[in-house]
């Protein structure tokens, strides 16, 4: 059974997996967003240089597979 989806997973990355006080965090949504809006599955993250997967691609994907996505749109995500 698929876990329900948050309210906020368009437009917020997980709670527990980026902070808020994090002083690059609007630059990470901005691309985020940006990769959003281009339809792309995946971004560079502008701080680590890492790929990492949209909301929307992991939403689309259908489960979370517990490896701690920044981007899980997931509610009860590990």
């Amino acid at each position: 059974m698929a876990l329900p989806l948050r309210t906020d997973w368009q437009v917020r990355p997980h709670p527990t997996r980026l902070r808020t006080d994090h002083p690059r965090y609007a630059e990470l949504l901005a691309a985020h967003a940006a990769a959003v809006e281009r339809g792309l599955s995946m971004y560079r993250d502008p701080d680590s240089g890492a790929m990492v997967m949209t909301a929307r691609y992991l939403a689309e994907r259908g489960y979370c597979c517990s490896a701690g996505c920044r981007h899980c749109p997931y509610l009860g995500a590990p």
